[in-house]
């Protein structure tokens, strides 16, 4: 996606952006591999840009999820007892 409903920050790290009344939502994320994205963290925006400690969570969860990919991922069992 492209402005304004979504935006590249910086480090891996993108916005995805949402807003319902007056409150704006924002969705950080990164990507893993070309087609899967995952979302690390999201906030209610009160300023002009996304504060640096909310991207710095967000780079956190990245370094976190990249150093062990499985430890973060949901896997969902079969009814014969196996992984999906």
């Amino acid at each position: 996606m492209r402005r304004p409903s979504a935006d590249y920050l910086r480090d891996g790290i993108y916005e995805l952006r949402a807003k319902h009344v007056r409150v704006q939502y924002r969705v950080l994320y990164f990507f893993s591999g070309q087609n899967i994205a995952i979302l690390a963290h999201a906030i209610t925006k009160d300023g002009e840009q996304v504060p640096d400690i909310e991207i710095e969570r967000a780079i956190q969860r990245k370094t976190q999820f990249e150093a062990n990919p499985a430890l973060h991922t949901y896997m969902e069992e079969t009814d014969n007892g196996e992984d999906e």
